[in-house]
């Protein structure tokens, strides 16, 4: 059935198509486009050096001569374990010139998250920061890995054994790699490793198509409409590339628009701060936590952040009243939008051509369709508007699937539907809202309780920096509400004050009957709050 309820096209801008054209077959030949429009313009500006867009590709190609060289062939997965830098874009070209897949290593991953994703991919290359090299050689010979090439940002060169290289030592500019075939509907690019939020971590099989069309779905929404784009503008790269929405809905689409990336390897506020005054950027994008820091110091104000043509934020539900203080403060705007892994990872998104909605996190981007919908014994049905249900997706960015595990893909990717597992609701304009995810949902007393709605509350205090709630076991309701909270520096209220606040803002079954307060919550390594590692905690201390 041809799904024909599409709200939100009406809100589209006139130079908005409903469907997104995807020029190219294969990322190499995005590349090579790019640096035919754009050649000697800078391209990443990083730790001082600045490397043209003439020079990405050609170190890009170099970087594939070495792997040609060394026998890697389409198909073979090839490690990638870095921090943001122009190396990290070398790799992942030279590696889709060769019809190779990269795969994504986040550089905090302990010894046992590293040989997971090592192994459950077959890696049998890897490009890793010299830091980070002692711990990568030591799991060797448990994973796959024939050979470790070594990137390093200057300073003393540590040793490396027989077989590794430095990753400048292994280029090669040698050229003569022969033409490949890809199948950009079929051909993996990239395995984007799931936080393991959930669960055990998955590799996300993000083909060619894929990724292609996510970028351009983010480039249209984002710049199509806007008037007054220079022609060399600046971006504020800071969004780890090691997660696909640093890497596609930033860096790739910086490289489509011929941006200069103002690279930083790694987020601290007060270097965030300190750039967009000096460089004064057209454009960045970051994760709620990012905001909350931000929020959070003195003399943003002056930093020049209302020069932007805008800001985005993902990965996470941004919540209202910090949204509302970030462009209180600063004068920006900030745009909501929505995505996971699983859609490459954009699929809602808050353009700048629309009415601002506060707590939305947009309209479905072109060629995609959202649904919110009830499973039941007959199947399933579409929820009235305004009503929550199971939010589904369907649009070329949806994987392939989950690297060998066939019928956890099938649990997800039904008929073309993408099954995302979070409670989202539609209003009448066709602007999306997120509830909750399922899996987070508290029963208490018979009620469906969720945990966003709870922390938007708390989120009101002007002491909370950051929130989050959980369900906990309880005898009488089952579940009951227990908050947890890290304050803002220099501020101070009691637990006993969140809880009273809660009550005089929340329906009793909603209230939270615990608080906490903690110097740190916990976050994943993109810095997405993390309810399960307190529901774990949690059931420690009842077992103890």
């Amino acid at each position: 059935m041809v799904y024909q309820k599409k709200p939100w096209l009406k809100i589209y801008d006139s130079r908005i198509t409903e469907h997104v054209d995807i020029k190219h077959n294969s990322l190499y030949e995005f590349l090579q486009e790019a640096v035919t429009r754009y050649n000697e313009r800078p391209a990443f500006t990083f730790l001082g050096h600045v490397w043209s867009y003439n020079d990405t590709k050609a170190a890009a190609d170099q970087f594939s001569s070495g792997l040609y060289n060394n026998g890697f062939k389409k198909g073979d997965r090839l490690a990638i374990m870095l921090p943001n830098s122009p190396h990290y874009i070398f790799t992942l070209f030279g590696t889709f010139r060769l019809g190779g897949i990269a795969v994504q290593v986040n550089p905090m991953y302990v010894e046992r998250e590293i040989e997971h994703v090592l192994n459950d991919s077959g890696a049998e290359y890897m490009v890793v920061l010299d830091a980070l090299y002692p711990k990568v050689k030591q799991l060797q010979p448990t994973t796959s890995l024939k050979k470790i090439l070594v990137v390093s940002f200057g300073g003393t060169r540590i040793e490396l054994a027989d077989n590794d290289q430095y990753f400048d030592d292994f280029l090669n500019e040698d050229h003569m790699i022969p033409e490949l075939e890809i199948d950009p509907l079929e051909d993996v690019a990239l395995l984007q490793y799931t936080g393991g939020t959930t669960g055990q971590s998955k590799g996300v099989m993000l083909t060619h198509n894929n990724l292609l069309a996510n970028f351009n779905q983010v480039c249209d929404f984002a710049y199509k409409t806007c008037e007054n784009k220079p022609e060399d503008f600046k971006m504020i790269t800071v969004l780890p590339f090691f997660h696909v929405y640093g890497l596609s809905s930033v860096a790739l689409c910086g490289i489509k628009e011929g941006a200069n990336q103002i690279v930083l390897p790694r987020f601290d506020p007060k270097e965030v701060m300190e750039t967009v005054k000096r460089e004064k950027p057209f454009q960045m994008s970051g994760v709620p936590t990012m905001f909350f820091a931000l929020n959070s110091q003195p003399g943003l104000e002056e930093c020049g952040f209302d020069q932007l043509y805008y800001i985005s934020c993902g990965g996470a539900p941004l919540p209202v009243e910090a949204a509302k203080l970030f462009e209180k403060r600063t004068g920006a705007r900030l745009l909501d939008g929505y995505g996971l892994s699983e859609s490459a990872p954009t699929a809602i998104f808050s353009p700048p051509f629309v009415p601002r909605k506060y707590g939305s996190i947009g309209i479905p981007v072109q060629s995609t369709i959202a649904r919110i919908i009830h499973e039941t014994n007959d199947g399933i049905v579409d929820a009235p508007v305004g009503e929550a249900g199971e939010l589904i997706l369907k649009g070329p960015q949806v994987m392939k699937g989950y690297w060998n595990r066939p019928e956890e893909t099938e649990a997800v990717l039904r008929d073309g539907w993408l099954h995302t597992g979070d409670v989202a609701k539609m209003d009448e304009d066709g602007y999306f809202y997120i509830v909750d995810r399922k899996k987070d949902m508290i029963i208490a007393s018979g009620y469906n309780v969720y945990p966003s709605e709870i922390e938007e509350v708390l989120y009101q205090l002007e002491a909370v920096e950051e929130a989050l709630v959980i369900g906990v076991p309880d005898p009488y309701r089952g579940e009951t509400v227990k908050a947890f909270v890290k304050l803002k520096p220099g501020y101070s209220i009691t637990e006993e004050e969140i809880k009273q606040f809660g009550k005089e803002n929340l329906a009793p079954y909603k209230a939270p009957k615990d608080v906490e307060i903690l110097a740190e919550l916990p976050k994943s390594t993109v810095g997405k709050l993390l309810r399960r590692v307190l529901r774990d905690q949690e059931k420690l201390k009842i077992k103890a």
